[in-house]
């Protein structure tokens, strides 16, 4: 049988890539860790987590990722920082290219790519990140009890997150660039329904401001070329998530319509002994403990596969 420099490769140090990792090097396998940029993903910017099971107290992004970035390196986790440029996931030893020349195999790999959110890509967006800025109803909801926030968006997640947002603030503020939404019908309904619930069409957010406390001002552009200013202390940017899909060779690797991994309930893709965890799956939710238990799914469904392949 052709040798592989690893049994398992894992692509992506979020929390689905980490807890992989956790478990791959605590089953004593022969693995690594390739991560482009900083350990932790989209969790880094997160400002504060206050579900996650067993904090009491809520968590910090940094302090999180810290923790399970030390549980993996407990086990002897190996990780390295690289652009991976291309990878072939076909034969029976998955090969992956990186930006220095280098490739790297393994007899299986884990994508745990990641998505990033849709940005508006205005002034004091990503500035204000964690600071009145959010991705996450589920995440940040909370932290807005009794204030005004927007919610920027008109697909099925913006208006059925605005609905769950009324649990907290004050007045949500819907705010969509078309004149009608785009959610179904009934998700619509629902949030008309809602006395806590404002809509503004026709309009776009065009400039975020803030001071020292976070978020104090949206400057909205309406369509027929007038501004005006909307007082919040939160924006929930809930336009999509864009997948991480940019290495994967998706001419043959199962994707959704929006270029998304498919698998099964066990982590596994279409090709043998290739798996993927985390928010490059396709689902319906994105959250920092599912796709810490994809990790370990994905991970598991790995360990079965090379123990059946040797």
């Amino acid at each position: 049988m052709q040798q592989a420099d690893y049994q398992l490769i894992i692509l992506g140090g979020g929390p689905a890539g980490l807890t992989a990792g956790m478990y791959a090097s605590r089953a004593m396998l022969d693995v690594l860790l390739i991560e482009k940029g900083a350990i932790g993903g989209q969790v880094l910017i997160t400002d504060w987590i206050d579900n996650w099971p067993g904090d009491v107290d809520g968590i910090s992004g940094f302090d999180l990722v810290e923790r399970m970035s030390a549980h993996a390196l407990r086990f002897g986790l190996k990780t390295i920082t690289a652009n991976i440029t291309s990878l072939d996931l076909k034969g029976d030893i998955k090969t992956v290219y990186l930006d220095n020349g280098e490739t790297l195999s393994a007899q299986a790999v884990i994508i745990c790519t990641g998505g990033s959110p849709g940005r508006l890509g205005i002034k004091d967006e990503l500035e204000l990140t964690g600071k009145g800025v959010s991705y996450c109803a589920t995440c940040d909801g909370p932290f807005y009890k009794n204030q005004p926030i927007a919610v920027v968006g008109g697909g099925n997640t913006a208006i059925q997150e605005a609905v769950h947002l009324t649990k907290f603030a004050s007045k949500v503020t819907v705010i969509h660039r078309r004149e009608e939404l785009r959610a179904t019908r009934v998700v619509q309904e629902n949030a008309f329904a809602n006395d806590k619930i404002d809509f503004i069409f026709n309009a776009e957010v065009v400039e975020i401001r803030g001071g020292d406390n976070g978020v104090e001002q949206l400057l909205l552009k309406h369509k027929e070329g007038s501004d005006s200013i909307l007082d919040v202390t939160g924006i929930f940017i809930l336009i999509g998530v864009v997948p991480n899909n940019e290495i994967l060779p998706l001419d043959y690797l199962e994707t959704d319509e929006y270029g998304f991994i498919i698998t099964d309930t066990e982590m596994k893709t279409k090709l043998p002994g290739v798996f993927a965890a985390g928010d490059i799956r396709s689902k319906s939710f994105r959250q920092i403990v599912t796709a810490a238990g994809e990790g370990a799914t994905a991970e598991l469904s790995a360990e079965h596969y090379l123990t059946n392949r040797e």
